[in-house]
Parts: structure tokens; C-alpha cells; sequence
């Protein structure tokens, strides 16, 4: 196998990055999502109820959703790092007040502005 997986000084940094994307994230830090997500139109985000092709689609979704709602609790975190430059970070997780199971799946590509997020995917459980 050419790469190596989960090599811990890059698991660590994406573990870093996935950690501040969650912060960001439960408390509506818009320009540090923006930040995270890769400034390009091959980008992709499949919400739970929208499909967002592009970065621009994607930063206009978080310009526009509420800031109510987004604490969530993670029940599990999988981070899998191939090589030095790619990763992805699946988790499962549940809105406070919430007893829906929710999954989110990230693919992150090491960019030369630093580990950016190329695919999300966001689904919830009946």
C-alpha cells in the first residue's frame, strides 16, 4: 500500500481541524465554516434537506440558516487519514432534544491553505 493510514501526526491535525469545524459549527461561527469548506465549484454538501453544488451554494446556505437549534450531541466520531493529504471524518449524533440519530460524513483534502472540507453529507435517522 503507497500511503500510509492513520499516520499520527496527520490524524492529529485532522482531529484538530474536525474539532473546530464542531465548534464552529454548535455555535454558528459562519466565516470559520466558510473557512473549512474548499473555495471551489467542485465542492458538494448534501444536507438533510438541500443539495449544495459549489462553494457558493454552500456559504450562501450558512449566510441564510438559523442560528437556533445547532447544539448536538456526538455519539461517535470515526477519523481515517490515507496518506498525508486525504481524510475523512464520519460521525453520528443527536440534536438536544432531539431522539433522532443524525449522520454526518466529511471528506477532507490537505489544500495549500491548510485541511479543507471537498464533500459533507448530512442525513438523519427515522
Amino acid at each position: 500500500m503507497p500511503y500510509t493510514i492513520n499516520q499520527p501526526e496527520v490524524l492529529a491535525e485532522v482531529e484538530a481541524v474536525f474539532a473546530r469545524y464542531e465548534d464552529a459549527l454548535v455555535h454558528n461561527k459562519v466565516e470559520v465554516l466558510d473557512e473549512l469548506f474548499w473555495d471551489s465549484p467542485h465542492t458538494l454538501r448534501y444536507g438533510a434537506t438541500e443539495n449544495l453544488y459549489g462553494y457558493a451554494q454552500i456559504q450562501a446556505f450558512r449566510a441564510g440558516r438559523p442560528a437556533q437549534g445547532l447544539q448536538r450531541r456526538l455519539l461517535r466520531t470515526v477519523i481515517t487519514t490515507y496518506g498525508r493529504d486525504f481524510a475523512t471524518a464520519n460521525v453520528e449524533f443527536q440534536r438536544e432534544g432531539s431522539a433522532r440519530t443524525g449522520r454526518q460524513s466529511q471528506t477532507w483534502l490537505r489544500t495549500e491553505a491548510g485541511w479543507r472540507v471537498v464533500a459533507a453529507h448530512v442525513s438523519l435517522l427515522d
